[in-house]
Formats: structure tokens, C-alpha cells, sequence
């Protein structure tokens, strides 16, 4: 865990007991802090007894204490500050809002010789985080991962001297960062999401643009090019930087070498893997280092993960696509051969009324297996396009899709839609879709055998 005598004798309020809250109160109340802390749930607040009792923690809710000569509120990124009264109770006292990530970013100066890594975009960044802390463990270097990949990175050892930290960093969590002064930062993609966060899609462009004006001007930066508030982005850094520390990536130099790569299939894998190559060449690793580590990269959970293969049907678990944009590249990285091969099963909670990210892959869609509330909307949307199932469950989903599909075929869970009609997060959702198809094969070989 990392402590830093920078919070010693400080006072600070935590509200939101979740991960990265529980790590801001052990790492404050280590270093010497003085911590107020809540959660609305009992069993949060419950797991800080011990520390209540010896008056190491107060439990109190800030909105309703008087937080004068406070140094920091400490919010989980999942409150939302453009509707929750903590900003303006926080506001009045004069105390600035922050996150865990910010906490990091003030203990720097206690740490060991080292550096960091900030990557954002809508999507892509967990894959892209994780790959780079790939690379660099294959080259030797000492490395940590953590912020919105579900690591908090308050909860890791400090790395020696010469190592590197990697965050995944979503635009809440740079919202709540005053002063993270990256060595490298990089920026995938930018579409709408969150929106109900910002004030339109400008606001949250903006939020990620944040990230950069935090560095210094004689940082490095590394920008997709997929879109164009990523390359307006780009231009204002390169502007403002000496030529040559904004790099611009598509991939498209290492669309050869892909092949080589079984775990960062489609084109969307390619930008992910140009932009984590140019982060990890900007720290100094040679191309043969991140060749070598490419090639044995085995990807993460719930992301375009392949979980089964049996009678020549490949199941991928994509859980993670919450949104449109993020499932077009997984329809996208299986064209026809010659004839559609993907079983698509898609639905939950929608973030929106229409597939038009997806739509130019409707091609790829040999049937569609809807689920969840937006089923019915997003039925009608392929009905034009594809044989379309209304299953509404995941497991009558999966069960039709297993029935239909034959060798070569893909059947692949990519919703582009939260999860929350049906299970508790996108980890849950990828976890059923995997123990689904695990139990069903394993029925339809004992029915085999028994045959």
C-alpha cells in the first residue's frame, strides 16, 4: 500500500466506501491523516470499525459536517458531481473535491524514482492499460496497474526506483484530479457516453482533454485518430509542446504483424496495440522487447475473450462493450468467410435508442439474439438486416445461438448496453454468459456420450 508523510497531520473526508474509497481512508489513516468517512450501505461503514473505535476514523456523512479547514473531500468517481450537493457543501467550505488518483498524485513526491502512465478514451483503455504493463514486465521493467481497470493504486506496493505506473483512468476520475503530471499520456478514441455527467458531448470531451493540460509541456502524448475531438485534442498538445513529444498512431504500420497476435484480433485491437507500442517506445523499450510480448499478450476478461471452442463454434465473451461503440469492433473483427459468421447476442440497459455504430458490420451478423430491456428496440433495428431471435434471457439466448451455429461460426456476447436490467455489472453479465456455455456443452456431451 502507499503511504506518504504528505497527508501526515492532514484532515480529509471520504465519502463512498467502495474500492478506491476504502483505499483513500487506509492510506490516509496510515500516513498519519485525520479521516472523516461514509457510506449511504452499513456494511462499509462497518468494515471501519476497528479503526472508528480507536478515533483513527470519524464516521460521518460530510454533506451535513463542517468541514471548514479540511484539505480534501474525497468522492468515489462514482458520485455524480454535476447532481450530488457534496460539490456545493464542499464548495462553501471552500475544501476541493477529489478523487483517489489525486491522492496518488500528491504522494509522488514520497515514492521512489519513478514514472507514470495516464490512458484514457472512451474505449479501449483497459485493454490498452494492460498491454502496456504487459510489455513492460516481458522488458524487465517494474511496473503497477491500476485506477479504472479495478486495481485501486493506492492498494499497490511501491515500485523501486526505475519503475512505471500504468492507470487506466476514465474521465470521472480525471474530473476528480487536480494535479497528475503524467509522463506519458495517451488518448484512444472519444465518443458519447456518460453524457449524463456532462453538458453534452463537448463537456465530456473536455473531461478527457484534462489529462493533458495536467502534463507538463515537456511531457510525451500519444492520440488515436479515429475521431475528431481525439485529433482536435492532439493538435492543441502538439501546439502547445516541442515537435516531436505528440505522437499520432492508426496502427497502420503494424497491420502486418498482426497475425502474430491470437489475443488483439480486429481494428480496433490494432489502434490499442499502435497506441501501447508508441507509450511503451516513448519509456524506452526497443521494438524487439514489444514484439516479443505482443505475440504472448492473452488479453483480459470479458473483453473479446474467447471462453470456448467446441464443434468448431468459437463463444467470445465481450461483456465489456457497454455501448455501441464499443461493440462494432467486436462485429467488426469477424468478416464474412464467405458467408456471415457471427451469432450475436446484444441488449441490457441501453444508452441510447439506436445500433448506428454497429450498423456498417450488420453484414457480419449471420443472427441476432436479443436480451434485456432494449431487445425489443434493438430487434427492430436488425430485423431489416438479420434472422433475429427475441430471447430476452441470456441463457435462451445462448442456448438458440448454440443450435443455429455451425463450424467456423462465431457466437459472441458483445451487448452495447449496461447491465443493470439483469445483473449487477458487465463482470457478472461475462461471468453467466461463460458458466452458460460451459454447462450447456458440457450437457450436450454427456448426451453424446450417453448416445
Amino acid at each position: 500500500m502507499i503511504v506518504s508523510p504528505a497527508f501526515a497531520g492532514k484532515r480529509y473526508a471520504v465519502l463512498g466506501l467502495a474500492r478506491s474509497g476504502q483505499a483513500a481512508v487506509a492510506t490516509l489513516v496510515k500516513s498519519g491523516a485525520h479521516v472523516m468517512a461514509w457510506d449511504s450501505r452499513d456494511e462499509p461503514r462497518q468494515a471501519l470499525g476497528e479503526w472508528a473505535d480507536c478515533g483513527k476514523v470519524e464516521l460521518a456523512d460530510p454533506l451535513f459536517a463542517d468541514l471548514s479547514g479540511y484539505d480534501g473531500v474525497v468522492v468515489s468517481p462514482g458520485i455524480p458531481l454535476n447532481r450530488h450537493p457534496i460539490a456545493g457543501a464542499a464548495a462553501r467550505a471552500g475544501v476541493p473535491v477529489i478523487g483517489d488518483i489525486e491522492l496518488f498524485a500528491i504522494a509522488r513526491q514520497s515514492l521512489p524514482e519513478h514514472r507514470v502512465v495516464g490512458i484514457t478514451g472512451t474505449n479501449g483503455k483497459s485493454t490498452t492499460t494492460s498491454l502496456v504493463h504487459h510489455i513492460l514486465g516481458v522488458a524487465g521493467v517494474p511496473a503497477q496497474m491500476g485506477g479504472n481497470i479495478g486495481v485501486p493504486i493506492l492498494t499497490t506496493d511501491p515500485l523501486p526506483a526505475g519503475g512505471v505506473y500504468v492507470l487506466e483512468l476514465s474521465s470521472y476520475q480525471i474530473d476528480l484530479t487536480q494535479s497528475l503530471d503524467c509522463d506519458v499520456t495517451a488518448l484512444l478514441n472519444i465518443t458519447p457516453d456518460h453524457l449524463d455527467r456532462y453538458d453534452g458531448f463537448e463537456g465530456y470531451a473536455a473531461s478527457k482533454a484534462r489529462l493533458f493540460e495536467m502534463q507538463g509541456k515537456e511531457r510525451r502524448a500519444v492520440f488515436g485518430t479515429s475521431d475528431r475531438e481525439t485529433r482536435a485534442i492532439a493538435r492543441i498538445e502538439a501546439a502547445r509542446r516541442e515537435a516531436g513529444l505528440v505522437r499520432l498512431v492508426d496502427g497502420s504500420d503494424l497491420a502486418d504483424l498482426q497475425r502474430d497476435w491470437p489475443s488483439l484480433q480486429g481494428p480496433h485491437n490494432l489502434q490499442n496495440a499502435a497506441v501501447a507500442v508508441a507509450v511503451v517506445e516513448a519509456l524506452g523499450i526497443r521494438k524487439a522487447q514489444w514484439k516479443k510480448a505482443l505475440r504472448n499478450f492473452r488479453g483480459l476478461p470479458h473483453r473479446m475473450e474467447r471462453v470456448a471452442e467446441a464443434n468448431g463454434v468459437i463463444y467470445i465473451n465481450d461483456s465489456k462493450a457497454t455501448n455501441p461503440a464499443s461493440a462494432a469492433p467486436a462485429i467488426a473483427a469477424f468478416p464474412p468467410d464467405p458467408n456471415p459468421r457471427i451469432h450475436w447476442i446484444l441488449g441490457g440497459l441501453p444508452k441510447g435508442d439506436d445500433l448506428d455504430e454497429c450498423a456498417p458490420y450488420f453484414g457480419n451478423i449471420a443472427a441476432a439474439y436479443t436480451i434485456g430491456d432494449a431487445g425489443p428496440r434493438f430487434a427492430e433495428i436488425l430485423a431489416p438486416y438479420t434472422n433475429v431471435h427475441r430471447s430476452e434471457m441470456m441463457a435462451e439466448a445462448i442456448r438458440q445461438a448454440m443450435a443455429e451455429a455451425k463450424p467456423g461460426d462465431i457466437v459472441m456476447l458483445s451487448p452495447a448496453c449496461a447491465s443493470f436490467d439483469q445483473f449487477r455489472d458487465f463482470e457478472a453479465r461475462g461471468q453467466a454468459f461463460r458458466q452458460i456455455v460451459e454447462a450447456l456443452l458440457a450437457s450436450d456431451e454427456e448426451a453424446e456420450v450417453k448416445a
